[in-house]
Order: structure tokens, then sequence, then C-alpha cells
């Protein structure tokens, strides 16, 4: 598309659109995903049962046990709570503190943000992710 010969409201209308569409696009892949997640747990439980186990066999060699009380506990000894942080198109993906996981570090890339500038953290944070309500 040629933007040269476009006035300044046409190119931010434009823009807005394209934001408008990529906000669509981005719920209907995470609705994509989620169905996605629900096949393919019903073809392990398929797999499973075909092979003569019962569910409660096999889960627990895919699903390692947690250490009890790691998970659990948030504040730390200090008895500080910390912000906890969640990535709004991915429920799974929290940050708490401390180094940035790597799906962070992308959103932060992707969104124009420099994960090892400070402001531009603190600005990612603010603007981009949701906080967790305890």
């Amino acid at each position: 598309m040629e933007y040269t010969n476009m006035s300044v409201e046409e190119i931010q209308q434009h823009l807005d659109e394209i934001e408008q569409n990529k906000a669509e696009l981005q719920r209907a892949l995470v609705s994509r995903r989620q169905e996605a997640k629900h096949g393919v747990a019903q073809q392990v439980r398929d797999l499973i049962l075909e092979n003569g186990y019962d569910l409660d066999e096999i889960i627990p060699l895919i699903v390692p046990r947690r250490r009890r009380g790691v998970a659990a506990k948030v504040p730390a000894a200090s008895g500080r709570e910390y912000t906890r942080y969640v990535d709004p198109e991915n429920s799974d993906n929290v940050y708490v503190r401390g180094v940035l996981p790597a799906w962070m570090k992308q959103k932060m890339h992707e969104q124009g943000y420099d994960p090892s500038v400070k402001a531009d953290r603190e600005a990612f944070k603010a603007n981009y992710l949701r906080v967790l309500e305890a």
C-alpha cells in the first residue's frame, strides 16, 4: 500500500484498523490453542485407555509431583508479598520477580520494549501485563 499520498488521519485510521485486527487475531489464536489443548488431552486419554491402562496409573508418570510447600508459599521468608503479573493472552505465563522468563522477554521485544532497560520493564508491566489478585 502506498502511504506517501495518505493524510495523517488516513494513516492513523489505517493503523487503528491494523491494531484492531491484531487484537482479534490474538483472541482467535488463544481460542484455537485452547481448543487444541482439549483435543490433545483427549488423544492422550484415548491412547492410555487403548493400551489397557487406567488414567490414574499413567497421569502421575506424566505430571511429576510438586515438592511440598514450594508452590504454595508466595510470600518470602520476610513476610513480604510481591506483585504477581499475568500475561493476558496466556494465564499460564506468570511473572513475580527476579530473572525475566523467556515468554516475557519475547513479548517485550514484540511490543518494542528492551528487557535490559528498567524503565521499559516497568512500562511493559504497567501497559501490557495484568496484576494477578491474590
